[in-house]
């Protein structure tokens, strides 16, 4: 199935907005983001052990992602008791 000019243009705008967006962001802010463009949606313990970051440092990072409105969250259809996040940008 091939995807048409304009379709291919939105893809690689909407890709650059989500570039443009974490340029300012600290690295461990970028590093979840990837992580989470590979792997959605997870916990921010899953996070932390898939970037390998402090479980404080993932906080930091999915706040900073939220506030800029790359990362969303809704709790987790296995476990209520948890939150998952995924890139919502």
């Amino acid at each position: 199935m091939s995807t048409s000019l304009s379709e291919n243009r939105s893809l690689i705008q909407d890709d650059q907005e989500f570039r443009d967006q974490l340029r300012d962001l600290p690295p461990s802010a970028k590093l979840v983001a990837k992580v989470l463009e590979a792997d959605a949606p997870l916990s921010q313990g899953d996070l932390a052990e898939e970037s390998l970051l402090p479980d404080r440092t993932v906080r930091y990072a999915l706040n900073r992602l939220e506030d800029v409105g790359l990362v969303a969250s809704r709790y987790s259809f296995e476990d209520a008791r948890k939150q998952v996040y995924y890139l919502d940008g």
